[in-house]
């Protein structure tokens, strides 16, 4: 799992696709909120080849969070999501599904934590998953094998840089 406030999560999960790749694994990487822009990672998997890595945004974007309840269109997102995202882990089609920024969905209260560490401790011993986003429920990182936590020391947007094509999506 990759966590926590700095940037990298969503990055170091694709670094690792990357690698499995490379070793001539198939990644399945189910992206939880984003689904309304287009990112670099998407064209890199397709000139990776969809026999070898597939990415799905299966959001609508950003969601609302806060005072307001998240938009049920974005619930009912983020459940088709989980409910495709959960089949392919015991489908043996794939040998690394990402699940990415599924952390936002259970931490905005679109998912059930439970739900996620039911299907981590049953996943197959072959497969291996990894989940991204800041604030991890605590169950699901009790129930992951490895945690990371990405902490900002620094970040070009203090000091007025947007998002860089290429570098940040």
């Amino acid at each position: 799992m990759n966590t926590g406030p700095g940037k990298g999560k969503t990055t170091a999960a694709l670094g690792t696709a990357f690698r499995a790749v490379g070793q001539g694994l198939r990644v399945l990487m189910v992206q939880f909120i984003k689904g309304s822009w287009h990112y670099g990672e998407l064209d890199a998997a397709q000139m990776l080849g969809e026999d070898r890595i597939q990415i799905l945004a299966m959001g609508r974007g950003f969601v609302k969070i806060g005072a307001e309840k998240p938009d049920p269109e974005d619930v009912r997102k983020v459940e088709e999501a989980w409910q495709f995202a959960s089949q392919q882990i015991s489908s043996d089609e794939y040998d690394l599904v990402i699940l990415d920024e599924i952390n936002y969905a259970i931490s905005y209260k679109m998912l059930d934590p439970e739900k996620v560490v039911e299907v981590l401790k049953n996943k197959p011993a072959a497969v291996h998953v990894i989940l991204t986003g800041r604030n991890a429920h605590p169950s699901v990182v009790e129930a992951a094998d490895l945690v990371t936590e990405m902490r900002e020391v620094k970040h070009p947007f203090q000091q007025g840089i947007l998002a860089q094509r290429g570098i940040d999506y």
